[in-house]
This record gives structure tokens, sequence and C-alpha cells, in this order.
């Protein structure tokens, strides 16, 4: 592993930030720290990069203890939501910099500055003034600037959260395929590993190769973003990304999977309950996924049969999103695909749905 960070602990005063967190990268693999604002992510990062230092733990980096080598010894490149651009400066002095304090012969420097600006998409910007770029343009520089010394470990910070929303969907697609290429023109035919901040969903499913949700200072779940996305293992990792049909629920059989909620006995995937703490008997929570239930016509053979009734119906485009009241709380909000949907009835009228067991998650307590 590339890096390597063991029983990290931190306090400010009485209040703990950090509680026992346990993370490792493979060379080239981008970990993306994500979770609510106070849930100790940048914290995290800050004691990676040698800013803050751990009341407890080893951070390793290449097999190298560097949980106490000053900042600028660590060899690694840092990107914030603040792009910290030298405004008297141009685009080349400001990605020449780190080389320039590294001492690179003039030749060698000219050809990495241009080499990270075809990178980043900026070909021919060497001599713009800072003030003249976009600020995706100059975030964009940031990262060539950070990049350009061929950093073991870059960090990022919320690198995109000064964007606006439709910039931001651009680059966190630009920014994995950035770090991914970056390896191969740098010497890192690998990629470029990196441990990556934000609060927002959609920008770490984009860009994590390895996921790591932070709750409370602690770690809630590490995977994979599809893993995560499909399995969420706790309540918190399920409502974090915005899915609310968590249900109190008990393991009442194992072959057939039966899980029991209220007086409901859903069926669901045996891998479900393989993957999860489930015991017989044990209150633990289910998650039923947006995307879980279908609507049961005259004739129709279902499986976990639920009778409820359309209270909302939202249109979205591909899709709609709607609301049922059943006899169990919370209500249910389920997705459909447009072609589903347009035989859904009228607001007010009973409904009968069938959950695919495949779609019913166990969750741990939490």
């Amino acid at each position: 592993m590339l890096l390597q960070c063991a029983n990290i602990q931190k306090s400010y005063g009485d209040k703990q930030v950090l509680h026992d967190i346990d993370l490792t990268l493979a060379a080239g693999e981008i970990g993306v720290l994500l979770g609510p604002s106070g849930c100790g992510k940048t914290t995290l990062l800050r004691i990676i990069a040698g800013l803050t230092s751990p009341d407890n733990g080893r951070i390793t980096l290449d097999d190298q203890d560097i949980t106490n080598t000053p900042v600028h010894l660590r060899g690694l490149g840092m990107v914030f939501q603040e792009y910290a651009l030298f405004p008297h400066k141009n685009v080349f002095q400001n990605v020449a910099f780190g080389l320039r304090m590294l001492d690179w012969d003039k030749p060698s420097l000219e050809r990495r500055v241009r080499e990270v600006l075809e990178l980043v998409g900026l070909t021919g910007f060497g001599e713009r003034p800072i003030h003249e770029l976009s600020g995706g343009e100059q975030q964009r520089i940031a990262l060539a600037r950070s990049l350009a010394p061929a950093p073991r470990l870059i960090l990022l910070d919320e690198p995109l959260g000064a964007l606006d929303r439709a910039l931001r969907e651009r680059l966190m697609l630009d920014l994995r395929r950035i770090l991914k290429d970056a390896g191969s023109m740098l010497g890192r035919p690998e990629g470029m590993t990196a441990v990556y901040v934000t609060h927002d969903q959609a920008e770490a499913f984009a860009i994590a190769d390895k996921l790591v949700v932070l709750n409370n200072g602690r770690v809630e779940q590490i995977g994979a973003p599809q893993t995560i996305y499909r399995q969420p293992a706790t309540p918190f990792v399920a409502r974090f990304l915005g899915m609310t049909n968590i249900f109190e629920a008990k393991l009442v059989s194992h072959d057939p999977s039966i899980l029991e909620i209220g007086d409901w006995r859903l069926e669901i995937a045996p891998a479900g309950v393989n993957n999860s703490q489930f015991t017989i008997h044990n209150s633990q929570f289910a998650l039923i996924r947006p995307e879980a239930a279908r609507l049961i016509e005259d004739g129709d053979e279902a499986v976990n049969v639920v009778d409820g009734r359309l209270t909302e119906h939202s249109f979205r485009g591909r899709y709609q999103l709607i609301t049922v009241e059943t006899s169990h709380q919370p209500p249910l909000k389920l997705k459909f695909e447009l072609e589903t949907a347009v035989t859904l009835p009228p607001v007010g009228e009973k409904v009968q749905l069938s959950l695919e067991p495949g779609a019913i998650v166990p969750l741990e307590s939490g």
C-alpha cells in the first residue's frame, strides 16, 4: 500500500474529532473522504498533509513512517478550495513555482509546465494573467501546479467547492481523468494516488476508486462507490446518500431469507444477509431501495406484496418519484422509470406494489 493511516485519533479540548481511523490506499488509487460538515474529513486530510499532528496513530507513505515528518519534506501535492494562486504571476510562473523551489533546470522546467498545462486542457495559457481566468480555469492551474513536481500523493480539499453546479459537473469528470492520465506523464504508470475531500455525493461517486464515509469522526463504511451505493452499511450512510426507506427489521428465516418489518414478511437475497450482521430475531434495520418496487397489475405473479396509497407523484424527466403511504412509517419514496410510471394511478388512489428481494438491504444498527 502506498498510504497507510492506522489508529488515527485527534481531539480539540474535550471534543474528539477523529476516533481510531484506519485508511489504506494502493498506488494509483483515488480515495474520497465523504461526509457532512464537522465529520472530521478535513482534519484527517490535514494530518496526512502534516499540517496537523495526530494525538495517536501512525502514517506511512511508501513504507516510510511520516507521522512526524515536516510538511515540506513529505513530497505531497495539495489543492484547496481557495486556489491560492499568485495574482502577480502569470499562468506559467504559477505552475513553475514548485519546480523552481526544487531547482529544476530551465529546459526541464519549461517542458514539464507545457506537459501539465496540456494535461489540464490549458495548452497555450502560459502567458495569461491570473485575473483573466475563470474560476474553473484557475482551479485547473492550481491542480497543474500541484502535479508538476510529480508528488507521491496529492491531497485535494473541496477543490470544486467554490464553483457553480454546472461547472462542477463538467470538472469532476475531467479531474478524475487528469489524475489518472497524470501518472504516466509523471513517471507513475499506475496513476496518481490521491486523497480527496468532499461533502457532495455526486462528486464523490464520479471521482472515487475507494469511498470513505465519515460520521462524527468515525468511519461508517469503506468500499467501492458502486458497492456503497448498492449496499449502504448503516442507516446513516443510506440517509446521507438520500435514501429514506429505512425500517426496523428482524431476520426470521435463513432459508429462504425473510425479514420481518411489522406485519410485512419480505423475502430478500441471501447475499444481503451473508454480507450483514443480521442474526435470527436480532432487531436491526433494513433499507428498501428507491428502485425496489414495481406496480402489480391484474394477473401478475408477485413477491413481497405491499399495499398502500399514492400520495405524491413528481415528474423528473427520465423517471418519476412517488410517495406511497403504507401501514408502516416512513412512507415509501420510490423511483419509477418513465415508461413504467405512465401506468400509475392518480394521487390518492390505492396501489399494490411488489418489492424486488435484491433491492432490500439489511443494515447494521450503526
